[in-house]
C-alpha cells in the first residue's frame, strides 16, 4: 500500500463518530480495554455502544493463549461480556503452525500458556531433545529480560531449529510498566539467523480467522482498533481494513503526548511506512 495516498489521520472525540461508517471492529486487547491490571470503562462503554449500534465487535490480541483462556482473564477484570462478539487471539491462530510440527518441542514461556498445546499431538521436551521451539514470552516475564536468554537463543540457532511464536508483541504495558514479550524473543532469535514462525498481528492468518468469525463483511467496512504501531496499525494496513491508532498507548511518548499535532503523528506513521485513518488519544 502507498502510504503517500493516504488522507491525514483525524482526530476524534468518541468511537461513535465513524460507527457508522463501519459493519465490523477489530480490537486491540492489551493497551486499549485494559492495561494488564484494570480494565478501562470508557472502552468498554464505547464497544458496547457499538454492538448496540448493530456494528460486530471482535477483540483482536496478540495473546499466545486461546479465546476462552483471554475472556476468563476479561471476566477477571470486570470488563463485560457486552462489549464484544468474539474474541481471536494468537494462540488461536498459531495453532495450525503447531500442528505442522510434528516433532518434540521446547516451550520457551510461563505454565499459564499451557493450555495453547491443549488437543496438540505434540510432546514438550527438554531444549537438548528438542526438534523445534515455541515462544510463548519469557518464563517470568515480572524479572527476566530477553538478553536472560541470549546464549539459549544461540544454542537453538546454532541447531538450526525454526521457532513458532505465539505472540508477535515485543513488549506490552502491565500497569506503568514495560514487560517483554515473546516477539522480542522471536526478534533476537531472527537476528541469530534462526527461522521463525508468525500467525499472529500482523500477520495474515489471524486477520483471516478474524474475518470468518464477523461473516466476511467487505474489508471497507472493518476498522481496527489498537495502539501498536507494528501490530496494530502495520496489520491492518496490509489487510485493508482502516486503522484508528490508540495514541496514549504502547507508543504514547513517541508520539509527543496527547497535545501531539495530527500532522505530526502522520508523518512520524508515514516513516515507518504505516498510515492511520483516525486518532484517539485512549478509546471511549
Amino acid at each position: 500500500m502507498d502510504m503517500s495516498t493516504k488522507s491525514p489521520a483525524r482526530r476524534i472525540d468518541s468511537l461513535a463518530e465513524v460507527t457508522g461508517a463501519y459493519d465490523a471492529i477489530f480490537c486491540d486487547v492489551w493497551g486499549v480495554v485494559h492495561d494488564g491490571l484494570t480494565k478501562k470503562r470508557p472502552a468498554e462503554a464505547a464497544l458496547t455502544a457499538a454492538r448496540q449500534a448493530g456494528l460486530k465487535v471482535v477483540l483482536l490480541t496478540n495473546a499466545p493463549r486461546p479465546a476462552a483462556a483471554v475472556a476468563g482473564q476479561l471476566d477477571s477484570l470486570g470488563f463485560s461480556r457486552d462489549a464484544y462478539d468474539a474474541i481471536v487471539t494468537s494462540g488461536d491462530a498459531t495453532g495450525a503452525l503447531l500442528g505442522e510440527l510434528g516433532g518434540p518441542v521446547f516451550h520457551i514461556g510461563p505454565a499459564r500458556d499451557f493450555d495453547l498445546f491443549e488437543g496438540l499431538s505434540l510432546d514438550k521436551v527438554d531444549e537438548e531433545r528438542a526438534h523445534a521451539v515455541v515462544a510463548t514470552g519469557l518464563f517470568d516475564d515480572e524479572t527476566e529480560t530477553p538478553a536472560d536468554y541470549a546464549e539459549m537463543l544461540a544454542r537453538l540457532a546454532a541447531r538450526d531449529l525454526p521457532m513458532v511464536c505465539a505472540n508477535p508483541d515485543i513488549v506490552v504495558n502491565r500497569g506503568d510498566r514495560l514487560i517483554f514479550c515473546a516477539g522480542a524473543l522471536a526478534r533476537d532469535y531472527e537476528a541469530l539467523g534462526g527461522t521463525v514462525r508468525l500467525a499472529g498481528k500482523p500477520h495474515r492468518p489471524i486477520y483471516d480467522l478474524a474475518s470468518r468469525v464477523v461473516g466476511g463483511i467487505d474489508r471497507s467496512r472493518i476498522l481496527a482498533v489498537g495502539d501498536g504501531l507494528m501490530t496494530d496499525v502495520a496489520g491492518g494496513n496490509r489487510f485493508g481494513i482502516d486503522v484508528l491508532l490508540i495514541t496514549e498507548g504502547i507508543h504514547g511518548a513517541e508520539l509527543g503526548g496527547p497535545d501531539a499535532a495530527s500532522h505530526t503523528i502522520a508523518a512520524m506513521l508515514a516513516e515507518k511506512g504505516l498510515a492511520a485513518n483516525y486518532l484517539m488519544a485512549d478509546l471511549q
